[in-house]
């Protein structure tokens, strides 16, 4: 780009659901979930990792109102900013448009990591052959495999 800064959105998607975009200093969250184990009262966030409605166990719908955080301000997104502000307010006046025209022009592509195929997850760690510890590789059948998300 001849040492020119390009500002574009940045998505975040998990699967095929749009899940966060970055616009500029603002990121928008438009699903949340943070998943550490399906037990909540065993499974926890690390100490000062736990953002109340933000960091969740289970996955938040957030599409009617992201929660948007200004990132150069607070790039730990630790803080979201409050709907009611005139901040939040004008980063949706940008964000929203962006996210419409992305959603309304999007074409979607073949998954690529979608695919599972035992010979290539087959353990044949480096140096196996000298320990005569390798495992029989089996015979390439990709499939597609179903990733919970």
């Amino acid at each position: 780009m001849g040492g020119q800064i390009t500002d574009r959105p940045v998505w975040y998607y998990r699967g095929n659901e749009m899940m966060a975009v970055r616009v500029g200093h603002y990121k928008a969250h438009y699903w949340l979930w943070t998943e550490f184990g399906k037990d909540p009262n065993y499974f926890s966030f690390c100490p000062g990792q736990l953002v109340p409605n933000v960091t969740v166990h289970d996955q938040v719908n957030h599409t009617d109102a992201p929660v948007v955080f200004n990132i150069n301000m607070d790039p730990g997104e630790k803080h979201p900013l409050s709907q009611k502000s005139g901040e939040y307010k004008n980063a949706m006046k940008i964000i929203a448009p962006i996210v419409d025209e992305h959603k309304r022009t999007l074409i979607k592509g073949e998954p690529s990591l979608n695919y599972c195929d035992n010979a290539v997850m087959n353990w044949a760690p480096k140096g196996c052959e000298d320990l005569n510890y390798c495992l029989p590789i089996p015979k390439s059948k990709p499939k597609l495999c179903y990733w919970d998300h």
